[in-house]
């Protein structure tokens, strides 16, 4: 299969500055979504020390020696180790200059990743923190990554808390992301594209503004054309209060 992408990423109604990046790698196959943070222009340090460190890691990196300085896991696949490997370079080049430089000390940024594997015919994600990737499959909507989240860690331990205690925990407080800590743990999910799929990479300036519901119906609107589908979500997003940064890749397999 092939694919058609394209991405957008807007300062949003209420920010000064977009702390937000994307990239899009066609050679590789490989989309990466990162939301900074860290107050000033740290987040948007991070961010895009995160997808230049993952862009750039794929660009020099040979497949046999896909995860060095990490392990290669042989539980994985060549193309998740590689994944994997990218973010945890990225996490690392990230907390090393946090420690280094105080005028970016603290910053962090989420990241999700899908590299599309053509031998394979599977689409792997990888992320950390609340950015997400969604699939559109006809009239459905799924979300494929599960946010790393005060919410969902009390969800986890507490399956049974009613919509009122959920309500109570703070939805901006998220557990994990890179630049935090020397280490970070990647969760990893793979899906089989079928022709006609659409694959959604987004900040949470996104999937925070724009309803699952909306999201799904401006794809079908775009009818395949992959610019005007992340124009028209970023659109949304504003028209709902453009509370944040906004950041979305829009990714169309084909025949």
């Amino acid at each position: 299969m092939n694919f058609i992408a394209a991405g957008l990423t807007d300062v949003g109604l209420q920010r000064e500055h977009n702390e937000d990046s994307f990239c899009i790698l066609p050679e590789h196959r490989l989309f990466i979504v990162a939301d900074g943070m860290g107050g000033h222009s740290a987040g948007d340090v991070a961010s895009k020390m995160a997808t230049h460190a993952i862009a750039t890691f794929f660009q020099t990196t040979a497949s046999e020696d896909a995860t060095w300085p990490f392990s290669f896991d042989p539980q994985l696949t060549v193309e998740e180790n590689r994944l994997i490997t990218s973010i945890q370079v990225a996490n690392r080049k990230i907390f090393e200059a946090s420690t280094k430089h105080r005028e970016v000390q603290g910053m962090g940024t989420t990241v999700v990743g899908a590299l599309f594997s053509k031998e394979r015919s599977r689409l792997y994600l990888a992320h950390v923190g609340d950015s997400r990737a969604y699939r559109i499959r006809g009239g459905t909507i799924t979300q494929l990554t599960r946010d790393h989240s005060l919410l969902n860690d009390f969800l986890k331990s507490r399956p049974n808390m009613t919509q009122e205690q959920q309500d109570e925990v703070p939805k901006n407080v998220i557990t994990r992301a890179l630049g935090i800590n020397g280490t970070v743990a990647v969760d990893m999910v793979s899906d089989e594209p079928e022709p006609g799929d659409v694959y959604l990479l987004c900040s949470d300036g996104l999937s925070g503004m724009v309803s699952d519901e909306e999201l799904l119906r401006l794809v079908h609107e775009a009818d395949g054309d992959m610019e005007k589908a992340a124009k028209d979500l970023v659109a949304q997003a504003n028209a709902n209060g453009g509370e944040d940064n906004i950041t979305v890749v829009a990714v169309m397999f084909t025949p």
